[in-house]
């Protein structure tokens, strides 16, 4: 089993598993990063790139894109454990059976006692999953509010996204934009 120690998540040191290797969330919002937000990024900045706008507003734009895009991977993370699945539009536990070490299991695990651990490492490191696991990591990210802790946080992401706006007049551009950032992080599928 290979671990890591991961940096404080929500004030504690723990060691966090994962099925290729080890995870914190350090790690976990650079792939977050490196995927989610550098695609919202390149999608928010582009239309300022094709319209010769100023570097500033192509730099405004970016940094809403990266921040939104954050905001919205961590909503659909959290979503994961969460959503009705005809909602969602997907299963429900996707992330969890897949061995994904997402913030809401990230957040458990650090809040978790140790059999409750044991049961991430399990789970998640070893893909060892059976009957009621699911809903028993429904349960924890529950009981340990990792689920409100991930909404917190992609809320605190879309407030920096649309602070990124503050340079734009405002106008119906910009509030279609502050609405998008506003769904993203509110949305229930």
């Amino acid at each position: 089993m290979t671990m890591l120690s991961t940096p404080a998540i929500c004030g504690a040191a723990v060691t966090q598993p994962t099925r290729s290797g080890a995870t914190s969330e350090a790690a976990y919002l650079a792939v977050i990063q490196a995927k989610t937000a550098e695609l919202f990024a390149a999608a928010s900045r582009i239309g300022a790139v094709m319209a010769e706008r100023p570097l500033e507003e192509e730099a405004a734009l970016d940094r809403f894109g990266r921040n939104l895009g954050i905001a919205f991977q961590l909503v659909d993370d959290m979503l994961d454990f969460s959503a009705h699945p005809t909602a969602l539009g997907k299963s429900v536990g996707n992330d969890f059976r897949d061995g994904k070490a997402t913030l809401p299991v990230l957040v458990a695990f650090a809040r978790g006692d140790k059999g409750e651990r044991a049961f991430w490492r399990r789970t998640i490191e070893e893909q060892d999953q059976r009957a009621g696991d699911l809903q028993q990591a429904i349960h924890l990210v529950e009981r340990h509010g990792a689920l409100a802790e991930t909404l917190s946080r992609a809320r605190s992401y879309t407030a920096r996204a649309i602070g990124a706006l503050s340079i734009f007049r405002d106008g119906t551009e910009r509030r279609a934009l502050i609405d998008a950032a506003a769904f993203a992080t509110e949305r229930d599928f």
